[in-house]
């Protein structure tokens, strides 16, 4: 049994969504698809999602929201009209939404509202379309398959409790049931989505919960590669790859699997392929609990993620000081700031974030005051157009020379490490670099490993 869930890019006209009507019909294995919103047609287009993000920014600055509304609903309409199925659907879409527009006076809870439609109406034309080419097919909203949610807004978390519900979907008659990604509902009713990318995460969460033999992840790539392909021409093809290991280079930039998506699955230790649309008959990569390690590729991969601040300080003795990082970590908590790392000596300590969450107020300037009154460093450095660079795999372990390697690839491109670090279990290592230096960092290391 799968559960097979289909990304933007598969779905972002009707040609397409025919292509995923005829792959559903030739697997009987099948039972449930999630899908996304449609995404891009071409380069220079716009994802459905960001049109109905647009549509909230008029609306909550005043601005008509006529235009906007239209365009989304000419999105829609053309694929309706391809495919040939019921036009009242657009009625409905149209309702939908100028009854948000209307009746959510919360902008954060309109926001959610909003952007969840793209996958919503999605769900509904796909079921509608498949019903049409005679197959046994059902929409079934995340309501009704139970996926209850926190109630924070573009951040929901799964209540684990909703496992049992899901889990009934496999008693329900259809051949097909057909469930919108990215959102879910909180106990006051709310809709709430899941972090950018949550279609991943309902598909997930689906799979554990009917206890999936096999997720099948639609994308218009058939494997993740060991570097990206924007940066290395035509790079290494990774045929198997370790939850650690996804997990580590997801949340540095591997765009084609959201990171959080891999919880659900690694818990159940459900296996999942990454497919193709426009090629399905590939066997793509296969995200296992386990691999067999091939002593030749001790590194699996290298990704690179922009966006990030560190503050790093500088005490004597603080190693003695009872305490330190916990006072540091306070601060953070006070100002609602998470931290991505933090590597520290005897004397020093350095904590790297992301840096949009200071794009909007003044909290750095408030944090290294409050540091610098609580904590008494010596001194303290703010560093940003930061880079984290991770370098992936659980082969790293077994060979001796592999940080040398690394560090000799950079020095050769005269890539300045900023600072530096590794996990006990040796299948990560992490380097901050500034962002100028991504590319020719990635080149180096393909270079160097492949």
């Amino acid at each position: 049994m799968k559960v097979a869930k289909f990304g933007g890019s598969s779905l972002s006209n009707a040609t397409q969504i025919q292509k995923v009507a005829s792959i559903v019909q030739n697997d009987k294995d099948i039972k449930t698809i999630v899908v996304s919103a449609p995404g891009k047609r071409h380069d220079d287009d716009v994802k459905v999602t960001d049109m109905l993000i647009a549509l909230h920014t008029n609306k909550v600055t005043g601005l008509d929201t006529e235009d906007a509304l239209s365009e989304i609903l000419r999105r829609y309409e053309s694929i309706i009209d391809e495919l040939s199925i019921d036009r009242s659907l657009l009625d409905d879409f149209e309702r939908t939404l100028r009854d948000y527009l209307t009746a959510i006076e919360d902008e954060e809870a309109l926001l959610d509202a909003l952007k969840s439609r793209g996958e919503d109406f999605n769900a509904r034309l796909i079921s509608t379309y498949f019903q049409s080419l005679g197959f046994s097919a059902k929409y079934v909203s995340p309501e009704e398959a139970g996926i209850k949610v926190t109630n924070t807004p573009a951040n929901a978390r799964l209540i684990p409790s909703s496992y049992d519900d899901i889990n009934k979907l496999k008693d329900y008659p259809e051949d097909v049931l057909v469930i919108p990604g990215f959102y879910g509902i909180s106990d006051n009713g709310n809709i709430v989505t899941f972090a950018r990318g949550g279609s991943d995460i309902t598909g997930a969460i689906i799979a554990r919960g009917i206890r999936a033999d096999l997720y099948e992840n639609y994308t218009d790539e058939s494997h993740i590669y060991a570097a990206h392909p924007g940066i290395i021409d035509e790079p290494y093809q990774i045929e198997e790859i370790t939850y650690r290991e996804m997990r580590e280079l997801a949340y540095a930039g591997f765009g084609i699997f959201h990171d959080e998506a891999l919880e659900p699955l690694y818990q159940e230790k459900i296996p999942v392929m990454i497919r193709n649309t426009n090629a399905p008959h590939i066997e793509g990569t296969k995200i296992v609990p386990e691999r067999e390690l091939d002593p030749n590729i001790p590194v699996i991969g290298f990704s690179c993620d922009e966006g990030f601040t560190s503050i790093s300080l500088h005490k004597y003795l603080l190693n003695k000081e009872v305490g330190f990082t916990r006072r540091i970590l306070q601060i953070l908590e006070d100002y609602h700031i998470s931290y991505e790392h933090m590597p520290s000596g005897i004397d020093d300590i350095s904590i790297i974030m992301r840096s949009n969450q200071f794009e909007n107020n003044d909290s750095l300037d408030k944090i290294i005051g409050e540091i610098n009154l609580q904590l008494e460093p010596e001194w303290i450095e703010v560093e940003d157009d930061l880079s984290m660079l991770f370098i992936v795999g659980l082969g790293m372990a077994r060979q001796v020379g592999i940080v040398s390697r690394v560090t000799a690839a950079l020095a050769g491109e005269k890539v300045n490490i900023r600072m530096m670090n590794q996990g006990s279990t040796e299948y990560s290592m992490m380097f901050a670099i500034k962002t100028k230096d991504h590319e020719p960092s990635i080149k180096a290391l393909f270079k160097e490993f492949f």
